[in-house]
């Protein structure tokens, strides 16, 4: 039986190859995360955790770059197609908070 969708949720249909590659890279982050606590866990040395953090921070932003050229290319780029200016004002806002 097919799922039904919430008529007031907002969604996006990826490609397989570009949930595939955002599944792999969050696995990729879920491992960092791991490893991290791991370090703490055993009382490893306070630089090499934090040299852990920031690489899964890396791992993250890069993530998030992935995920926003996404956005803009098909989202952003079809509500501007059809004269809406919606994604580009809720874009706008979006990288308002996260350049804080």
């Amino acid at each position: 039986m097919a799922e039904k969708k919430c008529p007031h949720c907002r969604t996006k249909e990826r490609s397989e190859e570009e949930i595939k590659d955002l599944i792999t890279r969050l696995n990729r982050i879920e491992g960092q995360i791991r490893g991290i606590r791991k370090m703490v866990e055993e009382d490893a040395y306070c630089v090499d955790v934090l040299t852990q953090v920031s690489a899964a921070k890396c791992s993250l932003n890069s993530f998030s770059k992935v995920l926003l050229g996404s956005h803009i290319r098909t989202c952003v780029a079809e509500d501007i197609r059809n004269g809406s200016e919606e994604k580009t004002e809720e874009l706008v806002e979006l990288l308002q908070k996260l350049m804080k």
